[in-house]
């Protein structure tokens, strides 16, 4: 068998980029033929629609392909993919992913003789809150709080208020979970895996 290597370089895209995954071919001249360029690219892709770390999709990456080589007689465009999706694999843990969750714009309206419970318990969520009003004899909260923890909140804030407290919630934004939450859910991808 010939060697098929794929040079390439691996960082994150800007906050505000409108894709979730750009490939940009830098090689200058033949150094791989140009109809195997779209082989490498597809393999990058199949590589990134399951992360090592939990198995879910790698967003928010540019892979740049800069410099490579091919053999006259084995390069084909399936030894060129393969050669893609170990060259990803082989520096994706080196490019220190992080595993990003949704995270909710949360307003609460309550009567204000609930605060500390109510606050606290957005605490206890990892909640921040952002803002803090008073009307008339309610207070109104603004705060942002991962999803994950804003299962059962209906019944939560209606048992802290005597059922007399609300609350809005729509999606914000995708954030870095931090790092003990980061390690739970790597280990239990992990148990899951090796039970399989």
């Amino acid at each position: 068998m010939g060697e098929f290597v794929v040079c390439r370089y691996i960082e994150p895209l800007p906050s505000d980029a409108e894709g979730k995954f750009e490939f940009d071919n830098m090689i200058i001249g033949q150094a791989i033929p140009s109809n195997f360029i779209p082989a490498i690219e597809k393999g990058f892709k199949e590589a990134c629609n399951s992360g090592s770390l939990i198995g879910h999709p790698v967003e928010n990456i540019r892979i740049t392909l800069t410099d490579g080589a091919s053999h006259q007689v084995d390069s084909s465009e399936l030894a060129f993919k393969l050669a893609a999706i170990y060259a990803f694999r082989q520096c994706y843990t080196a490019a220190k992913p992080v595993i990003l969750e949704p995270v909710m714009k949360v307003e609460l309206k309550f009567p204000t003789e609930f605060q500390g419970t109510v606050t606290g318990d957005i605490n206890k969520r990892k909640g921040i809150i952002v803002g803090n009003d008073q009307e008339g004899d309610d207070t109104v909260v603004v705060c942002h709080v991962p999803l994950n923890n804003m299962f059962g909140y209906s019944t939560a804030l209606r048992s802290m208020t005597q059922g007399k407290g609300e609350f809005t919630m729509e999606y914000m934004e995708h954030n870095t979970v931090s790092q003990d939450v980061q390690m739970q859910l790597v280990n239990a991808h992990k148990a899951t895996k090796s039970a399989d």
